[in-house]
């Protein structure tokens, strides 16, 4: 059975509409805001300043303390906190201002998103600069903003009650959604920016890296909890888990209960499951990955989806490369620096992945490959 590329098409999705250069641009500078709001929340969430304001104000709320009193007052509100009581007690209010800020510069930055999207958008309908299929797009992109804001703050309340931090489920609900809505826009984008990219019919790339978006999704789903339990301060060792392949605690039956996954800061059991399984499937994902990739490169392929591929595997040893020096330097608190890095660079390998996926979408009418193939 040929594995070569069975046709290629333009996108039906955009052939019809030549969107302006002004849209275009406005939709990229959207992307770049969802990726550096992603980067701003891993900051606020490594440096634990996520719980520095206790109220969700969207308008007050865009201006910060101005005056002494008003300091005193949210920091009043902080100090009820359990976080404060448990873990912050008797920090300085340059210590609580430090915090504040990272809390408040990611709010900021949301809102600030708000206008971006709002404003130009009513400016290129008047214009008429945007078709009914991308205004049904923008529309799903505004729903799950305002989804993953709506999740931000139950997140947030989340570690107001009792534990001194977030509950680490519903931060990776959170996450999941600010990386869902990302792809979205990012798709979007695509349509309308590459209208011309040709596409690839083929099966086998297309199930691979669907299979590999899969895996990816998961990996991302597993980082979201790891970074919400702080589980890579539990066993900040490679390639072993503080000396073992696999921690004593998984192998002990009696820890597999119900309450040890939801009560998972009461003992190790659950920062061991969640990281080992953290790491399989990275393992897994980089042996897809390479199978993919050297299986890919004998089909004949067009230059842009050539270039996707070696972009993929360059990136995926990024990352994991990130994934090992931030664990590796977890001890006692982690580096912010690379955590926020490997986090964006999820971002990345997900854009990258999906750039493929861009490529091999289904189109209503197919021209013969060879004819192609033979411009190339």
């Amino acid at each position: 059975m040929s594995t070569g590329v069975a046709s290629v098409e333009k996108d039906h999705l955009s052939t019809s509409t030549q969107y302006p250069s002004a849209v275009k641009i406005w939709l990229i500078i959207g992307l770049v805001m969802i990726f550096f709001q992603v980067v701003i929340g891993g900051v606020t969430r490594l440096t634990g300043s996520g719980l520095s304001i206790t109220k969700w104000e969207i308008v007050t709320g865009s201006f910060p303390p101005m005056n002494t009193a008003q300091w005193e007052k949210e920091f009043d509100l902080y100090k009820a906190t359990p976080q404060y009581q448990k873990i912050n007690e008797g920090m300085s209010m340059g210590d609580f201002k430090f915090i504040y800020f990272w809390e408040y510069f990611h709010r900021l930055w949301a809102r600030s998103m708000g206008f971006v999207f709002i404003i130009p958008l009513v400016i290129f309908w008047r214009k008429k600069w945007i078709d009914r299929p991308l205004y049904k797009r923008l529309g799903g992109v505004f729903l799950l903003a305002a989804l993953v804001a709506s999740f931000g703050w139950i997140m947030v309340a989340s570690g107001l009650i009792n534990r001194p931090w977030v509950n680490a489920y519903k931060l990776t609900m959170h996450l999941s959604l600010a990386f869902i809505l990302y792809s979205y826009l990012l798709w979007t984008t695509f349509g309308a920016t590459l209208p011309h990219l040709k596409v690839i019919n083929n099966r086998m790339l297309k199930r691979g890296i669907l299979l590999i978006l899969g895996v990816l999704s998961l990996q991302i789903i597993l980082g979201g909890v790891v970074s919400g339990m702080k589980a890579g301060l539990f066993y900040p060792t490679w390639p072993d888990m503080n000396g073992e392949l696999v921690p004593a605690v998984l192998l002990d039956g009696s820890q597999w209960t119900v309450d040890n996954f939801v009560q998972y800061d009461k003992g190790l059991f659950m920062a061991a499951f969640i990281q080992l399984a953290h790491r399989t499937t990275a393992y897994i994902l980089t042996i897809i990955v390479l199978a993919y990739f050297f299986k890919a490169r004998k089909v004949k392929i067009s230059s842009g989806f050539q270039l996707g591929l070696y972009m993929l595997i360059s990136m995926l040893i990024i990352q994991g490369l990130l994934g090992i020096f931030t664990l590796i330097n977890s001890v006692g608190s982690i580096p912010v620096g690379l955590g926020v890095m490997h986090q964006g660079g999820a971002l990345i390998l997900l854009s990258i992945s999906l750039f493929l996926l861009f490529q091999l979408r289904n189109v209503k009418n197919y021209e013969n490959v060879e004819n192609y193939v033979g411009k190339l």
